[in-house]
């Protein structure tokens, strides 16, 4: 039986759940809940969950008065709970200071230094503490960290253990140009084939003096470097479904783009020299501004989901988020716009059309065949199997349109009862809408065909009242 297994990146614990996460976690759900139709639930994973080792973290703790684990046990929840108001159905919540990934991960180091892939040296550069990242001159812009442009990078020299990337780079260009491992949108593929044919350098996987980590197995004294250790939780959390299906490798992998580098060069080598197989696709989409300005705690432009969730409402916010530009690109958000939004597409258009067609029905008594939809159309399938959720939205919407556009030219509200072969081909209509918007909007999809199901139809509550 075929499967699909599908990853957000797990979310660093330093700050609580914002929308950049929650546009990559929906995004997930979609994919997850779309080929549970497909293949059945047993036959799909979804994993996200929280990034809780680190420098960073450590120094939050601190800054809250708290320990380690005291502070990543207050924040983790909070992501869990985002999840849980956003309808999120994932099949594991990960915590990388679960004692079994600590112990997963251990053993894959463990087998690395052995296998030789692993040598101790020092590390003598730039390092970004806002990223927990070591940085390359060419890395920076204009002499700063592209993403902490106020923060000046710190210059360390510390030793550490190192994994001997450079081996790789015949490897990983000959896996990403045949699309052994698929890196999409295509341009993100360019890219990382553009910098691989430079000089590839071994990276660092160890941290000296960083306490809150997992300890290297062979040298207690260093602690795992952050980013090594949570790219191997995509595999380790496989490991802990024990007596269930084999899911690795992962299908896709969703993420922002400032971590591609990550979870295609570093993380396939690793994969690579642990003799383990590769994802199959990663997929890096962009970034998105707020009224055209980063997201800053500093300009107080942070939104949390919660807050579209009691403005929009759950599938509103779900829809919103998703279909606002295509994904892969570069966006910008404004709650203005939202609510416009709101009111254009989901109010006036599908509710109402939802509305108009239930009011005729019930004026007329009209007995439906239930006869329910079951399959995904098809131009909707290859729009999400190609990761274009705008688009399969645009084609459901197209499709609402259209309803509306054909009540108005029968003019079904003169002599409906004369109407009601008209009638009964829109309901249908209405039945196929709802069971596409299932991966986008669960609760709506439900609600619709609950309503539709027939053979007698009633006028209900707005779905989408207006703003």
């Amino acid at each position: 039986m075929e499967k699909f297994y599908v990853t957000t990146p797990i979310y660093y614990v330093n700050d609580i759940p914002h929308i950049g996460h929650a546009y990559t976690t929906i995004a997930a759900d979609v994919l997850a809940r779309y080929w549970r139709t497909k293949l059945g639930e047993e036959n799909v994973f979804f994993l996200t969950g929280t990034d809780e080792h680190g420098a960073k973290v450590a120094q939050a703790a601190k800054d809250a008065g708290q320990q380690p684990q005291e502070f990543v046990d207050s924040i983790a929840p909070q992501f869990e709970k985002a999840w849980q108001e956003l309808q999120i159905s994932y099949d594991h919540f990960f915590r990388t200071t679960d004692p079994r990934h600590e112990r997963e991960v251990s053993d894959i180091l463990q087998k690395l230094y052995d296998k030789k892939y692993v040598y101790e040296g020092i590390y003598e550069g730039l390092y970004c503490e806002g990223c927990e990242k070591f940085l390359t001159e060419e890395d920076l812009v204009d002499g700063k960290c592209p993403l902490h442009p106020n923060r000046e990078p710190q210059h360390k020299k510390e030793r550490n253990y190192f994994f001997r990337l450079s081996a790789f780079k015949k490897d990983l260009l000959e896996i990403f140009k045949t699309e052994q491992v698929k890196i999409l949108p295509v341009h993100r593929k360019n890219e990382i084939l553009g910098k691989l044919a430079g000089e590839l350098k071994d990276v660092s996987i160890s941290r000296e003096g960083v306490g809150w980590g997992i300890p290297i197995p062979w040298d207690k004294s260093s602690t795992c470097y952050v980013w090594i250790e949570a790219l191997l939780n995509y595999y380790t959390a496989t490991r802990f479904l024990a007596g269930k299906k084999e899911f690795w490798p992962a299908d896709v992998h969703l993420m922002a783009k400032d971590i591609l580098w990550f979870h295609t060069v570093i993380w396939c080598a690793l994969l690579l020299a642990a003799e383990l197989p590769l994802p199959r696709v990663v997929f890096a989409h962009g970034f998105f501004t707020i009224n055209g300005q980063k997201m800053s705690k500093s300009l107080g432009n942070v939104i949390a989901p919660k807050e579209l969730v009691e403005k929009f409402g759950v599938d509103a916010t779900r829809y919103l988020l998703v279909s606002e530009f295509p994904f892969g690109q570069d966006g910008d958000f404004s709650l203005e716009k939202l609510k416009i939004r709101y009111n254009s597409e989901l109010a006036n258009n599908l509710g109402n059309l939802i509305a108009r067609v239930a009011k005729l029905c019930e004026n007329v008594g009209l007995s439906a065949p239930e006869s329910p939809h079951n399959k995904f159309d098809e131009q909707v399938t290859d729009y999400l199997e190609t990761y274009q959720f705008n688009l399969a939205l645009q084609t459901i919407w197209s499709w609402v349109d259209g309803l509306n556009k054909k009540i108005d030219s029968e003019k079904l509200w003169e002599n409906t009862a004369e109407k009601q072969g008209i009638l009964i081909e829109i309901v249908g209509g209405l039945r196929k809408i709802a069971f596409n918007l299932k991966p986008f909007l669960p609760e709506t999809a439900e609600r619709i065909e609950d309503q539709f199901r027939g053979p007698k139809i009633s006028a209900a509550q707005p779905l989408f009242p207006r703003i």
